[in-house]
């Protein structure tokens, strides 16, 4: 099945990332990842940038107000005043960044990183716990990305890039995350991904112009197909949670191809997502 989609925006972003819908916000947010700068989309459509770091990779709300956010080399908070306040380095190098991240159904805050010449193995995830610490939870990843969990909480759906492919893990509160296997293969370079209340999983397609929507049992069941090639991430957002938000890049793009690459785009695909999972610290 093929979704129509739509353009939201004009082609704001170098590389555009992380969608999140949340009303404590009163709307969409979503991020123009390596100019380090955090988009959000009022109801009559205009948008305003505010810039945070050098890089900016994933942004979620907190339960007190303000948000949580993964930059260049760690995690950052911002306060109910828009105060942010940049959290200790996990690392010193220059050669690693955060990528992608999400909370788990406890409210800790995850991200994981990536090299930026994509060193094989490079990367880690880490999980930033509401107390302030940090754990490393998974290592030698090369392109971390996508990280949702189901409905019920008891599963985590994550991606690494090079690898193809979408992986699930078992999930529980004491042991997090669990028992990595292959979930589904997904040719074109699987990034960013949403689930929606019915256990689907939404995958954007780096390589491949378009939205993949998996059943929990792993069949393809649903195609947003876009203008663009480089399609990086998807979330569900509106009054409804029934409108599904896609970001697009235009990194490495030259000035005169895809000219819509870097735009917001939409679309309707007839179910509702999930609540965005906050920070609850």
């Amino acid at each position: 099945m093929s979704v129509r989609v739509e353009q939201v925006t004009e082609p704001l972003a170098y590389h555009g990332e992380g969608p999140v819908w949340s009303p404590a916000w009163g709307g969409l947010r979503w991020l123009d990842m390596l100019a380090g700068d955090v988009l959000s989309l009022a109801g009559d459509g205009t948008v305003t940038r505010r810039h945070v770091g050098e890089v900016v990779a994933a942004v979620r709300p907190r339960k007190g107000g303000g948000a949580v956010l993964a930059v260049e080399r760690g995690f950052a908070l911002e306060g109910a005043d828009g105060t942010v306040t940049t959290l200790e380095p996990l690392w010193s190098g220059e050669d690693v960044r955060m990528n992608e991240g999400g909370c788990d159904p406890e409210g800790r805050f995850y991200c994981g990183s990536m090299a930026y010449d994509l060193t094989p193995g490079a990367g880690s995830v880490y999980r930033l716990d509401p107390d302030g610490s940090t754990r490393t939870v998974l290592e030698s990843v090369t392109i971390s990305n996508g990280l949702e969990w189901s409905p019920d909480g008891s599963r985590a759906y994550y991606v690494d890039t090079v690898t193809d492919r979408i992986d699930v893990f078992d999930y529980d509160s004491e042991r997090g995350l669990s028992g990595r296997r292959a979930f589904v293969d997904v040719a074109g370079g699987p990034d960013g991904l949403t689930v929606d209340r019915e256990g689907g999983v939404w995958v954007a397609r780096s390589g491949g112009g378009s939205v993949h929507r998996y059943t929990p049992q792993g069949v393809l069941d649903e195609v947003v197909r876009l203008p663009v090639t480089k399609v990086t991430a998807c979330a569900f957002g509106g009054p409804d949670l029934d409108r599904l938000y896609i970001t697009t890049s235009r990194e490495h793009l030259a000035p005169d191809v895809e000219p819509e690459a870097g735009a917001l785009f939409a679309c309707t695909p007839g179910v509702q997502g999930l609540p965005v999972r906050e920070f609850a610290g």
